[in-house]
């Protein structure tokens, strides 16, 4: 018997193909991450159930729920958990009837049922709500009861949906944490499906990000922060990214661009830079070798303390990158969308690692 969850789903929802692979072992966490409309949720929906397979096949501890033929396991009958973005409890139940509800669905009976709900809720740190309806409980409360719900089921697979998307900034802090903590005490696998980079590299254990219905790129969120493969990666992670081939000390685009390099390099490559590392200037600088590129300022919004600015036509018409300034450099250099600027990087704050394709379903 396997343990952990096998899947490979396969699907066409209107103008999008899904074709994935999702491997998580017990104990594991892993989350899928993507831009909307990559798939996401319509993978978790199949893993839950509620969609069928075409083709592929979903394996939980050795067990397989769905196939693309004739085996599709009902939603009650799966050994999994849910927790969907809008927790979804029952309004006209208490906090600790929804949470027994699960187990009484498995044949519980009521007092039973509702003596595990009792020690969920204490674990979880709600017992005080059990009485409670869940329109007068808080969003944070209720993400609490809704992790509940879902664990006092048992399940072998955990599923979160964007598990955190309910929550104000403040509450999203402090429940992340809490939500981290219960998550390495789940002896199953769980997958967190999220559009959110810093939920993901909280939460998780190992990242899966999906582009258009296929894995784009997968690893622990340290290693996929550090060298992403696609610009959608790049940006989630907050660095500019180019990709071109190189020959000893530069980078060449397909487009024509040319990004200078402190060491030497050769093959295809990507090129990253932080934000942070683009200095701008309203006209061409001098002073020691560096990347120095002519564009014009497409947005400007606040990031944090500082403002990003969008620039377009850098290193080439084709292509943009990202820079980070101050709020006073926005006012002093008169910065405004449509102003022609030079943006320029250090040759030693770029860094290049190989571009190999990632393997489909890697």
């Amino acid at each position: 018997m396997v343990a952990g969850l096998i899947a490979s789903i396969g699907l066409v929802r209107g103008d999008l193909e899904v074709d994935l692979d999702l491997e998580i072992g017990p104990g594991e966490v892993v989350a899928l991450l993507g831009p909307n409309g990559a798939g996401k949720s319509t993978a978790l929906r199949v893993l839950a159930g509620l969609l069928r397979l075409e083709r592929g096949q979903v394996v939980l501890d050795g067990t397989t729920l769905a196939d693309g033929s004739h085996i599709h396991q009902p939603v009650h009958l799966r050994p999994i958990g849910v927790v969907f973005q809008d927790y979804l409890l029952f309004p006209h139940l208490s906090v600790l009837d929804n949470v027994a509800f699960g187990p009484r669905a498995r044949g519980r009976p009521v007092a039973a049922a509702r003596r595990v709900a009792g020690e969920w809720l204490d674990r979880i740190g709600v017992a005080d709500l059990a009485g409670s309806r869940p329109r007068a409980i808080s969003g944070g409360q209720a993400q609490r009861v809704a992790l509940a719900r879902a664990l006092a089921v048992e399940p072998e697979l955990l599923l979160l949906d964007e598990p955190l998307a309910a929550l104000d900034a403040r509450t999203r802090l402090l429940v992340r944490g809490e939500l981290r903590r219960h998550l390495a005490d789940f002896g199953g696998a769980t997958l967190v499906v999220t559009h959110d980079p810093v939920d993901a590299a909280v939460l998780a254990d190992r990242l899966v990000v999906i582009e258009r219905g296929h894995v784009v790129q997968q690893g622990p969120p340290r290693e996929v922060a550090r060298r992403p493969r696609t610009d959608y990666v790049a940006r989630l992670v907050g660095l500019n990214l180019l990709a071109g081939t190189a020959y000893g000390h530069e980078v060449r685009l397909p487009t024509g661009g040319v990004v200078h390099l402190a060491e030497s390099a050769s093959g295809n490559v990507h090129a990253a830079f932080r934000p942070a590392a683009v200095a701008l200037f309203t006209s061409r600088p001098a002073g020691s070798p560096r990347n120095a590129w002519q564009g014009r300022i497409a947005a400007i919004e606040p990031h944090g303390e500082g403002v990003r600015i969008d620039v377009g036509g850098a290193p080439d018409s084709a292509s943009s990158i990202l820079a980070e300034v101050t709020p006073g450099a926005v006012a002093d250099l008169g910065l405004r969308p449509g102003s022609e600027v030079w943006a320029s990087v250090k040759a030693s704050d770029v860094e290049v690692y190989p571009a190999e394709d990632p393997a489909p379903g890697s």
